[in-house]
Parts: structure tokens; sequence; C-alpha cells
């Protein structure tokens, strides 16, 4: 995990330690840890999707644990970004139910269409596309993730729409 390279203002606001605080409220004392994955939710919606080692170290400090411990969770799932990403991320489910339903050409057609390589973000900072385990929608393949939607039964054309329909501003990223 080596995101040294990325430059990141840490900005924990009154209304995000609020939250934050709320968080670990539902836990008990000695049991801080245990909102490590929606302080990190929290944390990263509020610094522009992505999470450097310096915000991390604070995440860690605010729960009194230690920074690996922070560094282990955020390296092993795929919800947790450990660099900037496109305003649009584009998650193409790429287990079995996808991949036999053409997922991986879609996601190679998706990059030859922005112009970039699988994990690449567009040079405008718009689109980001990866590859990511089982989504849980296999009745629905192949499909993505974009933001808190899924984007289902895909095929050129609906690409196509989807990534015209974030250019004007019309999807909506958040369940908010």
């Amino acid at each position: 995990m080596e995101n040294t390279q990325y430059k990141q203002e840490i900005n924990i606001t009154p209304e995000l330690m609020t939250r934050i605080n709320e968080l670990i409220g539902h836990y008990p004392d000695d049991k801080r840890k245990s909102a490590l994955l929606p302080v990190l939710h929290e944390v990263q919606d509020a610094h522009e999707n992505w999470l450097s080692y310096p915000l991390m170290d604070k995440v860690a400090e605010i729960l009194n644990i230690q920074p690996i411990e922070v560094y282990e969770v955020v390296s092993f799932y795929t919800m947790y970004n450990q660099k900037p990403i496109g305003k649009y991320m584009f998650e193409f489910c790429r287990t079995s139910c996808c991949a036999v339903r053409g997922a991986e050409d879609l996601m190679d057609y998706t990059c030859e269409k922005l112009g970039i390589k699988e994990g690449e973000t567009t040079p405008d900072g718009m689109f980001t596309v990866v590859g990511v385990e089982c989504l849980g929608a296999c009745g629905y393949a192949p499909m993505m993730q974009v933001g808190d939607f899924y984007k289902e039964h895909l095929t050129k054309e609906k690409v196509d729409t989807i990534i015209a329909e974030c250019r004007e501003g019309k999807i909506n990223l958040h369940d908010k």
C-alpha cells in the first residue's frame, strides 16, 4: 500500500468529529475499534473519497488503535481508496456470473472509450474504472456499481448512456 506521492489535506471538521463520536458511541468504550469501518466511510466521504496515510493515522489516533490496524483494513477492502479517484468510479463486478456474461469485455470497452487502463483515472478527474469482486447481484449480470447504485444488465449502449449521463451531471452518486 503505497500512496505517499499523493498529498491530502486533513480536515476533521467539528461536524465530522460529531459524526465520528456518534459512530463510536454505538460500541462499548473498550471496543472503540469496532467503529473502524463506519468511521473510515465517513472520513473517506469527507476527504474526496480517498484515504492518505496521514489521514489513516488520524483515524487510528481518534480510535486509540495502532495505525497498522487501520492500514490492514484499508488495504483489504476495495471500498476504501488509497489514492485519488475520479468523481465517478465504475466498479465492474468481475466474478463468475458477470464474467460469463461479458463484464470483462465491457470493462475493457469502457476503459478504451475513456482512454484509460483499469485502475486509472481520466485526466479530467471525472472517471475511474476498476474491477472488483462479487457485488452480490448475480441475477443482474453483467453489472457495475457507480456511487451507491448498481447499473445492471449492462451492454455497450448502456455504458455509453451512463458515461454521457455522468458527463451531463445527471447521475446522483449517493442516496442521501
